[in-house]
C-alpha cells in the first residue's frame, strides 16, 4: 500500500494559513506544520498556530525562532505604528508599512529546506491575491517564480523531483476563505489575524488585517467568532483591496 504523501504547511496562526493547511489535510497529505517566531508584534499568533497544528493533526509542528526585528523595516518588527485608518489608505494605496521585507520568500525557503529533508515535495502557503493588503509576495507571479527557484536550488529538484508550491486560496476573496473554512468544519475562532493586539489579548478591530477578517465574515454571511476591542470599520474597505 502506498503511504500518504507528506506536505509542509506554513501555519502562522492566521485564518488563511489555517484553511490552507486544512485543505492539505483534506487532500490526503500527512502534515508537517511550520511556524516562524520572527519576534513579530503580534506574537500571540504563535499560540493560535499551536492550537491549529494540534487540531489538524500535524505529525510535527516546528516553531522556528528567527528574529527579523534585527532587520526592522516593518510595523510588525519595528517601532512603527500599525495603520488604523482603513485598508489601502496609506500612501495612496501603496504597499503598507505592515509589509515585512521578503517575509514569504524567507518562510518558503525555510519550508523548502524542511520539505527536502523530510522527503516532502509539496509546500502549502495561505497567500491570496484578491482580499489582501497589497503585499508583493502574495501574488501568483511570486509563487510561480519560487517554484522555479526550488527546482534549481535543491538536490531533489536537479535530480528530477520538483517541488510544488500549493496556494489553494490564491484566487479567493476573504469571504470565499471564510466559506471554505466553514465547509471544512474548522473552528475559525481559534485563528488570530490582528497585527496590533489590544489589551486583554483581543483583536484591535482597526488594523488592516482585522478589517479584512471582519469584512470576510460579513460578506460570507457567517457569524464572526472574533472578539474585537473596537467594532471594525468595514465601510472603509473596498472590494478587491
Amino acid at each position: 500500500m502506498t503511504s500518504s504523501p507528506i506536505a509542509v504547511a506554513l501555519v502562522s496562526g492566521g485564518l488563511d494559513s489555517m484553511v490552507s493547511a486544512a485543505a492539505a489535510r483534506e487532500a490526503g497529505y500527512r502534515l508537517l506544520a511550520l511556524s516562524v517566531d520572527y519576534n513579530q508584534r503580534h506574537r500571540v499568533e504563535l499560540a493560535a498556530a499551536r492550537r491549529i497544528a494540534d487540531a489538524l493533526g500535524a505529525e510535527r509542528h516546528i516553531v522556528l525562532p528567527l528574529d527579523l526585528s534585527a532587520f526592522g523595516g516593518s510595523a510588525l518588527t519595528a517601532d512603527i505604528a500599525v495603520p488604523k485608518d482603513g485598508v489601502g489608505t496609506e500612501d495612496g494605496g501603496g504597499i503598507p508599512v505592515t509589509y515585512v521585507p521578503a517575509r514569504n520568500t524567507i518562510f518558503l525557503s525555510l519550508a523548502l529546506g524542511w520539505a527536502e529533508a523530510a522527503g516532502a515535495r509539496d509546500l502549502f502557503i495561505g497567500v491570496n491575491a484578491l482580499d489582501y493588503s497589497g503585499y508583493p509576495d502574495c501574488r501568483p507571479e511570486f509563487i510561480q517564480a519560487f517554484e522555479g527557484l526550488a527546482e534549481l536550488a535543491t538536490k531533489a529538484g536537479v535530480e528530477g523531483e520538483p517541488f510544488r508550491i500549493r496556494a489553494p486560496l490564491q484566487h479567493m476573496t476573504k469571504a470565499d476563505i471564510v466559506r471554505e473554512g466553514t465547509r471544512l468544519g474548522l473552528d475559525m475562532g481559534m485563528s488570530w489575524s490582528c497585527y496590533d493586539p489590544a489589551p486583554g489579548g483581543v483583536h484591535c478591530g482597526q488594523c488592516d488585517s482585522c478589517r479584512l477578517r471582519s469584512k470576510g465574515f460579513e460578506d460570507a454571511g457567517i457569524a464572526d467568532p472574533t472578539i474585537y476591542a473596537t467594532v471594525p470599520g468595514v465601510s472603509a474597505i473596498t472590494e478587491g483591496s
